[in-house]
């Protein structure tokens, strides 16, 4: 990530990275504590006594993760505790709870880029200078961008990753408990993936952030114009 903005230049790339390190702490904590409070409402009152049901950036914060995410554009937050004892459908209540996360990403980049087409069309754009227009857009693109990526990622449906809650949640228990036992696993490889795939100049999750994001400013310009 880091090496990508700089090759967009030093300036534009300072610009962004003061932008990105804020706007990346607030996906994670938002995504994070969404987990939380969906699982304290279906009756898991773990990530609330725990202190994590907050939307303090320090208590989701993992260093290593949030090093990935500067240095490759991949990383992750410190997982809220969840307890499925307390569900009284486990595998259902796990799936409300997983699609809770990326689902508060998608809403957070729907309303980046509402935000971004409203200030082009009705906001008097010639008071502003150069290095004002080029902020402001700067962090409404990322706004959208990393949050409909995150979003995105957490959605693939590969343990630990939410999506795989979402998508075993009609398996059999004995199979489904099975495949979490190796979670890890799974998640270390599939991540060395990711990165092997982006350094070669291609990112699928990258590119479908990007082409969700022009069509809902497609569909906003039509109806704003």
């Amino acid at each position: 990530m880091i090496f990508d903005l700089i090759s967009g230049g030093l300036e534009n790339a300072l610009i962004q990275l003061l932008l990105f390190v804020p706007i990346a702490l607030l996906a994670l904590t938002f995504h994070e504590f969404a987990h939380g409070f969906v699982a304290n409402k279906l009756g898991d009152p773990t990530a609330k006594n725990l202190g994590r049901l907050s939307l303090n950036p320090v208590k989701h914060l993992d260093l290593m993760g949030t090093l990935m995410i500067l240095i490759v554009g991949i990383g992750w937050a410190k997982p809220v505790p969840i307890n499925s004892r307390y569900f009284k459908r486990p595998k259902r209540d796990m799936a409300l709870t997983a699609l809770a996360g990326p689902l508060m990403n998608l809403i957070i980049a729907f309303v980046g880029v509402t935000l971004y087409s409203l200030f082009i069309r009705f906001f008097p754009l010639r008071i502003l200078s150069g290095i004002q227009l080029s902020v402001i857009s700067a962090f409404f693109y990322i706004l959208s961008y990393l949050n409909c990526y995150f979003a995105l990622f957490n959605l693939l449906p590969i343990p630990p990753f939410d999506g795989s809650r979402i998508a075993f949640v009609l398996l059999p228990d004995k199979f489904y408990w099975g495949v979490m036992k190796h979670e890890r696993v799974i998640m270390m490889v599939t991540l060395l993936a990711i990165i092997l795939l982006s350094g070669t100049g291609y990112n699928p999750l990258s590119m479908a952030s990007e082409w969700i994001i022009s069509q809902i400013q497609k569909l906003y310009f039509m109806i704003l114009f």
